[in-house]
This record gives structure tokens, sequence and C-alpha cells, in this order.
């Protein structure tokens, strides 16, 4: 049999450390991550650019020493760049682009000793929580491959998920890494603002709202990989405060007595499903028995003000990024180089002024700082992390009546509309309404995980969410080594996927 057939039952120190034992080679983890790719890709669409001569050239050429030396990952095909590699960011005309060179933050991957070999499908320009895009099929979820995988690092958690690679990477900008990991099972965790490079092309991503990091299935892989990449690169606008000492020791090691406070009341919208709040109720009095101070509390928000604060800075982000696509390749700004909801929120940008840019972030800020009050009188937060388990594929697009509407706003040029008839208001609520307690952190640049706890009866995941103090990552690594020893999830896998 080619390859590795125990592959599924490692996570990604457990294969670096059997290539250091000499037990298996770099080679044969990459056959074997190649052969499940073609198996299983076929029903799911995680990964949508197949870089295996790449990943073969690069054993060839000696892979660095690191902790994940010849473990294969996957990269997310948004923001950080693969020299040589379109970054598509779900859109089909930047697949046709190679890029010039490797961002920081993958030169520190490479120097982990991962072997990339293949890029993850997102949403276009990762906006919405749910990974369809038109240029490359909707990616679907292992657990029930009718249902979605969350976004926009949907790609990354099927593939982990289905054990495709133990790690892949993602992004987190409204909830981009915590929410596939709650919607496929795996482990998610967005580290402190700053915690890791953008450069040396991005200054901030969403107004400081994105932090890069891994999806992984073991919370081992994910502190250990937090190390590998930690700190500001060169010219960085946020320098995280260094770590105490490593975050893989942090994940063995004792918690002491927390003060967690629980919610699932929605921070956005109305909706919790009842196996949202059932999954978060066993988990606070899982953290009860394992003797923490568990009580419910919540921080308050202004619903309202927060959401229309924070469609208007995606709003003015995602016409930047148009226009420095247009510059890059030479197009005009065109309904047919989008799919027309994002091109419609590009527009609703344009009409935006310098002054509504300002006054959202500056108003989200304050915001920010309420929230932060929140944490001077406990350690963690515990809230589901999305308001239902996995619906269907589809079931989140914008209506035939939407599209069309969004069309005809789009062939007019007249974002104006879009402000009269309220077009992007009913989208926006509606993602939000998927994901009511994941942006909020994005604001304050605190560090939150999705922990995979729960199951439903129907066998879908139900992540919960633990959010910690700014700066304080390594209390939520030693919470969630914690949990993980507590009640283990690494063997639960999806029916043929193994």
């Amino acid at each position: 049999m080619p390859g590795f057939p125990e592959y599924h039952k490692y996570d990604g120190l457990g294969l670096a450390e059997l290539i250091r034992k000499k037990e298996v080679t770099p080679g044969e983890l990459l056959d074997e991550a190649i052969r499940r790719i073609e198996d299983h890709n076929p029903r799911i669409n995680a990964v949508i650019n197949k870089l295996y001569d790449q990943a073969r050239a690069a054993i060839e050429a000696g892979l660095p020493e690191g902790p994940f030396t010849g473990v294969p990952m996957l990269v997310k095909d948004l923001i950080y760049m693969l020299e040589g590699v379109p970054t598509s960011a779900g859109n089909r005309v930047l697949k046709n682009y190679p890029a010039p060179h490797d961002s920081e933050l993958v030169r520190r991957w490479r120097a982990s000793g991962v072997v990339m070999l293949g890029k993850t499908n997102i949403p276009e320009l990762g906006l919405v929580p749910f990974t369809e895009p038109e240029a490359f099929g909707a990616c679907r979820n292992p657990w029930d491959t009718t249902r979605i995988t969350g976004g926009s690092s949907g790609g990354s958690a099927a593939a982990v998920a289905a054990r495709m690679v133990p790690i892949a990477t993602g992004g987190d900008g409204g909830g981009s890494v915590r929410g596939p990991a709650s919607a496929c099972g795996v482990f998610g965790f967005k580290p402190t603002r700053g915690a890791t490079p953008s450069g040396p092309d991005v200054g901030e991503y969403w107004r400081g709202f994105n932090v890069d990091h891994v999806l992984t299935l073991s919370v081992r892989d994910s502190a250990a990989m937090l190390d590998a990449t930690y700190g500001a690169d060169v010219g960085a606008p946020y320098l995280a405060p260094p770590q105490k000492r490593p975050f893989l020791q942090e994940v063995a090691a004792k918690t002491g007595r927390l003060r967690i406070a629980f919610s699932t009341k929605p921070f956005l919208g109305n909706l919790a499903h009842p196996d949202v709040e059932k999954a978060t109720q066993e988990a606070a009095a899982l953290l009860g028995e394992l003797g923490h101070d568990v009580v419910e509390a919540a921080p308050e928000i202004n619903a309202e003000e927060f959401s229309l604060q924070f469609l208007t800075i995606v709003a003015g982000e995602i016409r930047a990024i148009q226009e420095t696509i247009s510059r890059k390749t030479g197009r005009r700004i065109s309904l047919t180089d989008y799919e027309e909801a994002t091109y419609a929120v590009g527009l609703f940008g344009k009409m935006l002024s310098a002054g509504d840019y300002a006054e959202a972030a500056n108003s989200l800020q304050t915001m920010a700082r309420g929230i932060g009050g929140f944490f001077e009188d406990y350690d963690v937060l515990l809230t589901p992390v999305l308001a239902q388990p996995p619906v269907h594929v589809g079931s989140l697009q914008p209506t035939a009546a939407e599209k069309s509407q969004l069309r005809l706003v789009g062939r007019l040029n007249a974002g104006w509309l879009l402000n009269l008839a309220g077009g992007i208001k009913p989208l926006a609520d509606r993602a939000f309404e998927q994901i009511p307690w994941l942006p909020m952190f994005n604001v304050t640049g605190q560090p939150a995980m999705s922990i995979p706890l729960y199951w439903t009866e129907a066998g879908l995941p139900v992540g919960v969410q633990l959010v910690g103090r700014f700066a304080e990552d390594a209390t939520l690594f030693r919470l969630a080594g914690q949990l993980e020893r507590a009640k283990p999830w690494f063997d639960r896998l999806p029916q043929g996927f193994a």
C-alpha cells in the first residue's frame, strides 16, 4: 500500500517525530497526503490548487530542521503569497496571476519544516461565512457533504477534518478560523492581534481585524506552530507582547482556578439553535467540574451599531482590495469579474466617505474598550461559535430576487441604490446571524478559539468559543489542553475519510 496508511492516527508533531525516528520519510507522508486528496477531494472540494511537484521539489532540495519537518500542510488561498503560485482569493481573475515572492508568514511556515502541497478553497475575497465561490465551486463538509464548512477558511477546515493533512492555514477577520473549525469539528485558534506577521505586502488587513494562524487536529500542533511564527515582522503596525515561555509548554501546564463567564445569548442577531445552546451549557458544566468558577455573564454590545460600523469597515476594505486588483491586473473594476454580492459590497464601499470610515473605526474602538472592561472581572468568556449546526450548501446564498437586484445595481454602477433600497443590509444581517459571537473579538484583537467538544444527534460537529484577555494566549492554550484531555476529540473521524 502506498504512502503511510496509519497517517490519520497522528497529528503534525506526531508525524514529525516518526520522521526523526526514521520510521517514515517525508516522501512517504507526501504520497499519503496526495493519495487522500485525490481520493477525498472530489467529494468535498477543499483543495483548489494542487502543488504536488513543488512539494516533491522541496523535499528533494532538503527541508529545514523545525518542529514540523516533513509534515504535509495546505495553505488557504487568501492574503499570504507563495512565490510562483497564484493567490486567487476565490476570484476568477486572480487565479491567473502568480505571486512574485513569499509572504513573511509563508517563510516562517517553511522554516518550521512543513511541506506545502496545495491551496484551499475560500469564498470570494473571504467575504462571507460559507465557502461557495463561483470561481471554484462549493466546499462541502466531510461530516455531511450536503452541509457547509463555514468561511472563510472553509477549505482548510474541511481538509483537516477529512484527514488530508493534520494542519492547514487560516485567517480570521470576522470569525474565519473559528467558524469553520466549529462546522468541521477541528481546533481553531485566533491569536492576539499582531502575534503573526502580515508583511511585506500588507500593513494590516481589515483595519487589523484579521490575524493568520492554522487549523489543526490537536491543540499542541496549534501551539507549536504559533511558537514557530510568533512575532512582528519589519514595519509591523502592531507588536504583540513577547511570550513568557513556549506555547507548546502551556498546553500541558496547569490552568489554575479561572473565573469564567458564559452566555448563549447572541451578541448579534437573534438565532441560537438548541444544539449550540446545549453544547455551551455542557462545556460550562465541564469547566465547573474541572474546578473553575463559572458564572453566567456577558459584555453588553449595541448590536445595531456594531453591525453597521463593522459592515462599513468591511465595505471600505473590499473596495480597496478591488482597486488594488484593478491596478495589479490592468482591468477596470467590473461586475463580470466578481460575484454579485462581492461587487455590490465594493460599490457600497465606494459610496462611503473617508469620514464614514473613520467614524466607524472610532466607534468600534470605543466599543472594544467597553468589552475589554468586562475582562477585568473574568479570565475567560465561553460562548457558542456559530448560531446553528452546519446548514445545507446553498442555503445562505442570496436569493434569486436579491441576485437580480444586485446585478441591476452593478450594471448601473449605482451604489447609492444599495443605500436607498437596503440591498446590502439583508445580506449583512444574514451573515451576522450565523456568526453572532465572533466579529467583536476581531475588533478587540483578543485571542479566541473554537474547541470541538460536542456533536449533534445527526453527527454534526458544534464547537464552543473561549475568549481570553488581550495577549493572554497562554491562558487559552492551557485551558484548551485541559479540555482536550478531559474530553478528547482526536479519534472522532467523519465516516469514509480515514
